[in-house]
C-alpha cells in the first residue's frame, strides 16, 4: 500500500507544517508532482501530492485551483513560502479549509526534489515489502498445496484474515475455511453463472474473475481450471478491500489449485496406452515410447534417479515383486546409454582433497543395471518385453558376478545355447549332478579346473593351491560324479551345470558365469 499523506507530512528531515488542522488523513500519496501551473490536473491522475510556489497563482483564482484540485483527487498541496511568497496565501488557505483540501507548507530550506526522494523511498520499501509478502506467502501456499487442496485453501483464508471457499464446477462447497463460510455458497450462485458463461475466460488466457462490494465485505471469485469448462471456483472475502499483493497472493492459490485439478488429465493417456496392452491393442499416445525400446533392470532408488533428469519423463518404470526393490524401466533406444550412465552405480569413490567441497549428485541404482535387447512397441503384445525383461535380469546377474555396472544381454556371450534350456528343469539337472562335489566343497575346484580349459598348473594357481593337491581334489570329484572331467561331453555338462547353479531370480546364468577372473593358462 503506498505511504500516506500523514506520514509523509511526519518526516522530521522534511519540516512539513500542516496548515489545514490538527489531523492528517490516511489518504494514499502514489507520487509527488511539482506543477506551476493554473491548471495542472490534465497531467495528473488523482492520488498525486502537489506542490508548488504559487508563481502564477493570484487571489482570485485561488478558489477554481483548489476546486479543480479537489476534482482531480488530489491527495494534498504543498506550497514552498519563501520563493514567491512569504507566507501562503489567505485566499488559498481559506479555499483549503472549505473545500477539505489538506494544504502543507514547505520551509525555504526544504527543496521540492527533497519530498520528492523521500516519498519515492517510502513507495520502495512498500513495494519490497509487498513482494516479500507475497513471495512468503507463495512458498507457504505451495507447502500447504503439497497435503492437498483443503490445506491450500485454509492456509489461503489465514493469509488474507477472511474466509475462502473451495466450489466444484455445479458450486457444491468442497473446502471451507473457516467452517461458517460454507453458508456463503448459496449467495454466489448467480455470480458463478457468470463466470461459466462463453464470454467468462478473455481472449489473452488469464482466469476471469468477479469482485462483488456487500455492505461490509468484499469478495473476489476465480474460476480454477484451463479447459472451456471450469474445474472449479475459489471466493476469498475480507472486510476491507483486497490490495494489490493480496490479489497476487489470490493468483498463486488459483494458479496451485488449477494444477492440482489439471493434473490428473496428464495420466488419461497413461491409462489408456494400458488398457491398450491390457485388450491386446496396440498401445498409443504420449505416455507411449516412440520407436525401439528396450528394457533395464537394476535395484534401488531407481525412481528418485528418473526423477532427476528430463530423460526421466520418457521413461516407463515399474517395481518387480520380490526382495531388494527391483525396478523394470522401459526406456526409448536413443535413451539407452543417457539412462543407464543415470543409473548405474559410480565408480569406487576415491577421497577428494581437503578444499574440495563435496558435490551432490542423483542417486543412482544399487547395484548393476542389466539392459536387454531391443523391441518395437508395435509388437509388445507378442511377449516381446516379457522377453527383454528376462534378458535384462540375465544380463544384470551377470554383471553382478563380474563386478560390471552395466551390462547389456548382446554382450553375454553363448546366450543361446543356455536361452533354449527350461530354469526348471535346468536347475534339477545342475543341483542333482553337482549335489556330490558340494557336499565335498569341491565345486569351487570343478570350476577353477574347467576355466582353465583342464589345465591343472593353471587351476591350482587360481585356486592357492599345489598342483598335486588339485590332482587330488579332481581325483576325488571323477569319483563322486562317475565322469571322467577330461571328456569334452563331460566337461560340456558340468559347464552348463555350472552356468545354471551360478545364476540368481530364477534366470539361467550364461558362460564364465565364475566369481573369479579366468585363470591365467600356462
Amino acid at each position: 500500500m503506498p505511504p500516506t499523506l500523514a506520514a509523509v507530512a511526519a518526516l522530521p528531515q522534511l519540516g512539513l507544517r500542516v496548515l489545514t488542522g490538527p489531523r492528517v488523513p490516511d489518504t494514499p500519496v502514489v507520487w509527488v508532482a511539482v506543477s506551476e501551473l493554473e491548471d495542472p490536473t490534465p497531467f495528473l491522475e488523482g492520488g498525486e501530492l502537489v506542490l508548488t510556489t504559487g508563481m502564477r497563482l493570484t487571489p482570485a483564482g485561488a478558489a477554481r485551483y483548489v476546486d479543480r484540485l479537489v476534482g482531480r483527487g488530489v491527495a494534498g498541496l504543498g506550497f514552498a513560502v519563501g520563493v514567491i511568497h512569504a507566507e501562503v496565501p489567505p485566499e488559498l488557505l481559506a479555499a483549503a479549509r472549505d473545500r477539505g483540501l489538506v494544504l502543507l507548507e514547505v520551509p525555504r530550506p526544504t527543496p521540492f526534489i527533497a519530498v520528492g526522494k523521500a516519498v519515492s523511498r517510502m513507495l520502495a520499501a512498500e513495494w519490497y515489502e509487498d513482494v516479500t509478502r507475497a513471495f512468503g506467502a507463495q512458498r507457504e501456499l505451495t507447502r500447504a498445496a503439497l497435503a492437498g487442496p483443503g490445506p491450500l485453501v485454509a492456509r489461503l483464508a489465514r493469509l488474507l484474515d477472511g474466509w475462502a471457499l473451495l466450489l466444484d464446477p455445479s458450486g457444491a462447497v468442497r473446502h471451507a475455511e473457516p467452517a461458517a463460510a460454507r453458508d456463503r455458497a448459496a449467495a454466489l450462485a448467480a455470480d458463478l453463472a457468470r463466470l461459466r458463461g462463453p464470454n467468462a475466460r478473455p481472449a489473452d488466457g488469464a482466469l476471469a474473475s468477479v469482485a462483488l462490494s456487500v455492505p461490509g465485505e468484499n469478495i473476489v471469485l476465480q474460476r480454477v481450471g484451463l479447459s472451456g469448462r471450469p474445474r472449479g471456483f475459489l471466493a476469498v472475502g475480507t472486510d476491507a478491500p483486497l490490495p494489490h499483493v493480496a490479489h497476487t497472493i489470490v493468483g498463486a492459490a488459483v494458479a496451485l489449485l488449477t494444477l492440482q485439478s489439471e493434473a490428473p488429465r496428464t495420466g488419461r493417456e497413461t491409462r489408456a496406452a494400458l488398457g491398450a496392452l491390457l485388450l491386446g491393442l496396440p498401445p498409443a499416445g504420449p505416455a507411449v515410447p516412440r520407436g525401439p525400446v528396450r528394457v533395464l533392470a537394476c535395484a534401488g532408488p531407481v525412481l528418485d534417479a528418473l526423477d532427476s533428469d528430463p530423460s526421466g519423463e520418457r521413461c516407463l518404470a515399474v517395481p518387480l515383486p520380490g526382495p531388494g526393490r527391483r525396478t523394470a524401466v522401459i526406456v526409448p533406444d536413443d535413451l539407452t546409454d543417457a539412462v543407464t550412465s543415470l543409473l548405474a552405480p559410480p565408480p569406487p569413490a576415491t577421497a577428494p582433497p581437503a578444499s574440495t567441497a563435496p558435490t551432490s549428485s542423483p542417486p543412482a541404482a544399487t547395484g548393476p543395471v542389466g539392459v536387454s535387447d531391443p523391441v518395437t512397441m508395435a509388437t509388445a503384445q507378442g511377449g516381446e518385453l516379457e522377453t527383454a525383461l528376462q534378458q535384462a535380469e540375465e544380463a544384470r546377474s551377470a554383471a553382478r558376478r563380474h563386478g560390471r555396472p552395466v551390462l547389456r544381454y548382446s554382450d553375454l556371450p553363448g546366450q543361446g545355447l543356455l536361452g533354449l534350456l527350461d530354469p526348471g528343469a535346468a536347475r534339477g539337472f545342475a543341483a542333482g549332478l553337482l549335489a556330490p562335489l558340494r557336499a565335498e566343497g569341491l565345486v569351487e575346484t570343478l570350476r577353477a579346473y574347467l576355466a582353465a580349459n583342464g589345465q591343472g598348473e593353471a587351476a591350482a594357481r587360481a585356486l592357492g593351491v599345489h598342483r598335486h593337491t588339485l590332482r587330488a581334489r579332481m581325483r576325488k570329484a571323477a569319483e563322486l560324479l562317475d565322469r571322467d572331467p577330461d571328456d569334452p561331453a563331460v566337461r560340456a555338462e558340468l559347464w552348463i551345470a555350472l552356468a545354471v547353479a551360478s545364476s540368481e531370480d530364477d534366470r539361467i546364468g550364461h558362460p564364465g558365469a565364475s566369481r573369479s577372473g579366468p585363470p591365467e593358462i600356462a
